[in-house]
């Protein structure tokens, strides 16, 4: 079987190749936001859309030349962020994402160039890209197939990384055949129908007091100043050690799920949602659900696993999974025990609903 998929490295450019890319992202973020500002300026004024053909001839015959700085960067890399405009524009219709925005400098920078005539390849602990050259990274993970594509990021705290998009053959993993249900929290991260209860580790939590005062730093800074850059560097570094600290949580758990079960249970989460509830929404986004359904979702495909997700509406907590009876009383959140007016069963809250999401994904599987 055939698959696209993405090997990502840690990139040590050195001065030279930082220079190059700080200019491929400025270019790129420059012909981004250019050709962003004429679709708009097309349709509010002449009410004509532009296409992403449009763009990229403008881009050859006419911004190339008034602006000749252009002709540094990679083409490649302008022509991909051409079609990234395009693919934004064609999300808002399709009303999955919002308008497009224009991009900024001080946020995480990256650019994407695709691999013609073999420009881009693994040499030893080095990735070579067009007009880049040879770049150092830390090759850990070896593959074999074709590479698509590579994308160039940049960091807030001035990390670099390499990803690239690469279609391989592959055969599908083993798993131990287990069935289970996952009912996601905030006090634990998951309990499952076997009644094991994952903590969250509540990563923003611990180091909130730090980001805290590293904010304050920051504010006091002179904007302009080396000293403002440093603490903006500071801050950027404590926002990351959560988030990789976070990432690797998720990565184990979500592949001990992956490799112990054949058919793993979740309740469609509506997050976007839940996040209005301004008093649960930080425990919420600590949680960090979503991304962790996504990697649970793609690591059971790696291993022939189904993902079921339980429609939000099914109240799994409200019924007894012995016999079946709704109680409504229990869908205040404050009631973590509770006992079926039928037949008398004791309940934790939890386990009780990830019990009846894994029924519920089985019925949904048979049928």
């Amino acid at each position: 079987m055939e698959r696209i998929r993405g090997y990502k490295y840690r990139a040590y450019p050195d001065k030279k190749q930082q220079e190059f890319f700080s200019k491929n992202f400025g270019s790129c973020r420059f012909v981004y936001n250019h050709y962003l500002a004429m679709r708009k300026t097309s349709w509010t004024e002449d009410h004509v859309s532009m296409s992403y053909t449009d763009t990229a001839k403008d881009l050859t015959h006419n911004l190339k030349k008034e602006y000749v700085w252009l002709k540094e960067a990679d083409s490649s890399a302008l022509q991909q962020s051409l079609r990234h405009l395009d693919n934004a524009y064609k999300n808002y219709f399709a009303k999955r994402a919002g308008y497009p925005k224009f991009k900024r400098k001080r946020s995480d920078q990256s650019y994407r160039t695709m691999n013609n005539n073999d420009s881009i390849r693994i040499e030893g602990d080095a990735i070579r890209l067009p007009k880049a050259g040879k770049v150092k990274v830390v090759n850990t993970r070896g593959f074999e197939g074709r590479i698509i594509s590579a994308t160039v990021s940049r960091t807030s705290s001035g990390r670099y990384y390499i990803s690239l998009q690469v279609e391989e053959e592959y055969e599908i993993l083993p798993n131990n055949g287990g069935k289970v249900g996952i009912d996601a929290g905030l006090t634990v991260l998951y309990t499952d129908s076997e009644n094991n209860k994952i903590e969250n580790p509540r990563t923003l939590s611990k180091h909130e007091k730090r980001i805290r005062r590293l904010q304050r730093e920051l504010s006091r800074k002179k904007k302009g100043s080396r000293n403002r850059d440093k603490a903006r560097l500071r801050l950027a570094r404590e926002h990351e050690k959560v988030a990789d600290i976070r990432n690797d949580f998720q990565h184990k758990v979500s592949y001990r799920l992956a490799s112990d079960n054949q058919v793993v249970c979740i309740e469609d989460l509506n997050v976007k949602g839940m996040m209005k509830n301004h008093r649960l929404a930080k425990s919420i986004s600590d949680a960090s659900w979503s991304e962790f359904f996504r990697k649970l979702g793609y690591k059971m495909a790696d291993r022939g696993g189904i993902l079921i997700k339980v429609p939000r509406t099914y109240p799994s907590s409200q019924r007894c999974s012995c016999c079946g009876r709704q109680n409504r009383r229990v869908r205040d959140l404050t009631i973590r025990n509770w006992t079926c007016p039928a037949c008398g069963t004791k309940h934790d809250r939890d386990m009780n609903a990830a019990v009846n999401i894994l029924a519920k994904g089985l019925e949904m599987i048979a049928s």
